[in-house]
């Protein structure tokens, strides 16, 4: 698996990696090691940002491979990869912001259409249950019949 931010602040890329991270494993490990898990990678990045030189107003890309072994994330550090680009190349910066909400918006609405895709199954599996209790229900009272 890839954790990417696509293009964000280098001021908040911190909450992008966290959000990131636990949208790519809902379901898959606790929210507990999520936490801790983007806690860590942060702390490293940071540390390569400050290497770097990278200032708060620059914009960032991060990504980084990771597996999930036996409920925990364990990033592999060496795949990490950084792209910045300094608040002095304005015209990159704007193609890189509108990158940005480009994606956003997208990844939004791919977020509604399958929340609305799990409710229908949500709403289908009830009503499949309901149908299969009347099943249930008109099986043992033809069983009851057919006894009497």
């Amino acid at each position: 698996m890839k954790l990417s931010t696509g293009f964000v602040r280098a001021s908040g890329y911190a909450y992008k990696v966290r959000r990131v991270l636990f949208a790519i494993t809902r379901g898959r490990v606790e929210p507990e090691e999520v936490v801790r898990a983007a806690a860590e990678l942060n702390q490293y990045v940071f540390e390569k940002l400050q290497e770097m030189g990278v200032d708060k107003g620059d914009v960032v890309r991060i990504s980084v491979p990771f597996s999930i072994e036996d409920g925990k994330i364990k990033w592999h550090y060496e795949g990490l990869k950084i792209e910045v680009y300094k608040k002095e190349d304005e015209a990159k910066l704007a193609e890189a912001m509108e990158e940005i909400e480009e994606r956003e918006r997208a990844l939004e609405e791919q977020i509604k259409e399958l929340e609305e895709l799990a409710l229908q199954l949500r709403e289908m599996s009830e009503k499949i249950l309901e149908k299969l209790e009347e099943l249930k229900q008109e099986h043992t009272s033809l069983r009851l019949k057919a006894e009497e």
